[in-house]
C-alpha cells in the first residue's frame, strides 16, 4: 500500500495580469487563450485571470454617475457570458487541450440580469465551479446581482482542493471560513486592479496574507491591467483618469503569508511559481485554524447552501385542508367553533 502525502506534490501555478479589450468579447477572449496557451508552455498546470476579465470590469461603474450609465449597461449586457455558450466552451477546450486547471472571472448574464462570476475548469475541461460574488461592491451594485451560498464552497480538481473567492468578499470573514472549514490547498482569488490607487494594492496584499496565513494554504491572486489610452476611452475626465490607476497586485502567497514570486504591481506579465504542499503540512502543524487550533466548542457557522428559487413547487404534504380538501376544512372549522 503505497500513501500519497501532501510533501510529495508540487504544482506550477500561474497568475495573469494583462488588459483586456474593452471594446469585443472575442478580443479578451482571444487574449486569454494566448496568454494560457503561453503559461501551459512554461509548464502552468493552474492557471488564474483576474475578476470580470471576460468582457471587461465595468471600470465605468466607478466614474460615472448612476443616470449616465444607461448605455454601458447595455453595452455589457450585449457583450456578457451566457453560460452555457461558446466562450465557456472556448475555455473548456483550452483547459482541456491544454491540460490544465483553468480559472477565470467573467461577467455573467443569466436572463435579465448580470453577475460577477468565477468559472473554474479541470484538465479534462469540466466546469467544476460557477462562483457568483456574494457581495458586489458599493459602486458594483447598479451592474450585478448577488450570489447565493450555493458556491461557496471547496471543489476537488487535478491539481488539488480549490476554494474561491472575488476582490472585496475577502472582507467576509465568514465566507473565508467557510473556505478554510473545508480544507482548501490553493485559494483563487480575483481583484480588479487598475483602480483606486496604491493604497488598494497594499490592501488587497493584506488581505491575500492574512487568508493563507489564517487558512495554511496558498493563494493564487490576479489583477487586471489598463493602458492610458484605455483609461482615456472609459472618461475623459483627468480627474476620474486618476481613479483608474494603480490597485494592481498580482501575486501568488505562501501559507507563511510570504510572496513565493516578486507581486506584479505594474504592466502586463505572467507570474509563474511551484507551489511545495509540504508547506502546507508545516503551516498547519503549528496553527490549524479549523483543527488542534479551533475551539468549536465555542465557535461555529451556518451557512445557507441551498438555491432559492423564484418558483418553488409545493407538494400535498405542506397544503392544509383548506387547499386540498374543502369538507376537510369544513369539519375542522365546525369542532374549532364548538
Amino acid at each position: 500500500m503505497t500513501q500519497t502525502t501532501s510533501k510529495s506534490r508540487t504544482v506550477r501555478v500561474a497568475a495573469v495580469q494583462y488588459a483586456p479589450d474593452l471594446e469585443a468579447t472575442e478580443g479578451t477572449v482571444r487574449r486569454v487563450l494566448e496568454a494560457v496557451a503561453e503559461a501551459a508552455s512554461k509548464g502552468a498546470q493552474l492557471v488564474v485571470f483576474p475578476e470580470t476579465f471576460i468582457p471587461y470590469y465595468p471600470y465605468f461603474s466607478a466614474v460615472l454617475a448612476p443616470a449616465a450609465m444607461g448605455a454601458e449597461q447595455n453595452r455589457l449586457y450585449e457583450n456578457a457570458v451566457q453560460i452555457p455558450g461558446p466562450v465557456p466552451d472556448a475555455l473548456s477546450d483550452a483547459a482541456r487541450r491544454h491540460r490544465i486547471v483553468l480559472a477565470v472571472g467573467v461577467t455573467e448574464r443569466d436572463h435579465g440580469s448580470l453577475y460577477n462570476t468565477q468559472l473554474v475548469f479541470d484538465v479534462d475541461g469540466a466546469l467544476i465551479l460557477n462562483h457568483r460574488k456574494i457581495s458586489p461592491a458599493p459602486h458594483e451594485r447598479l451592474i450585478w446581482d448577488e450570489g447565493d451560498g450555493t458556491s461557496i464552497k471547496v471543489v476537488e480538481s487535478t491539481v488539488g482542493r480549490l476554494g474561491a473567492l472575488t476582490c472585496w468578499e475577502h472582507y467576509n470573514p465568514l465566507a473565508r471560513f467557510s473556505l478554510i472549514a473545508q480544507h482548501e490547498e490553493i485559494h483563487i482569488s480575483t481583484y480588479i486592479g487598475s483602480i483606486f490607487g496604491p493604497i488598494f494594492a497594499k490592501q488587497t496584499e493584506t488581505q491575500l496574507m492574512n487568508h493563507a496565513l489564517e487558512s495554511g494554504c496558498f493563494v493564487v491572486n490576479a489583477t487586471a491591467w489598463l493602458s492610458d489610452e484605455q483609461r482615456a476611452s472609459i472618461t475623459d475626465d483627468t480627474k476620474m483618469q486618476g481613479v483608474l490607476t494603480g490597485g494592481c497586485m498580482t501575486a501568488i502567497i505562501g501559507p507563511d503569508g510570504q510572496h513565493i514570486v516578486p507581486p506584479l504591481t505594474e504592466g502586463e506579465g505572467i507570474l509563474v511559481a511551484d507551489l511545495d504542499f509540504s508547506e502546507i503540512t508545516n503551516s498547519k502543524r503549528i496553527r490549524d485554524s479549523v483543527g488542534h487550533y479551533s475551539r468549536p466548542d465555542l465557535f461555529s457557522l451556518a451557512v445557507h447552501s441551498k438555491a432559492t428559487p423564484h418558483i418553488r413547487g409545493i407538494t400535498r404534504a405542506e397544503t392544509g385542508p383548506r387547499d386540498t380538501d374543502p369538507a376537510a376544512h369544513s369539519e375542522q372549522t365546525a369542532d374549532q367553533e364548538s
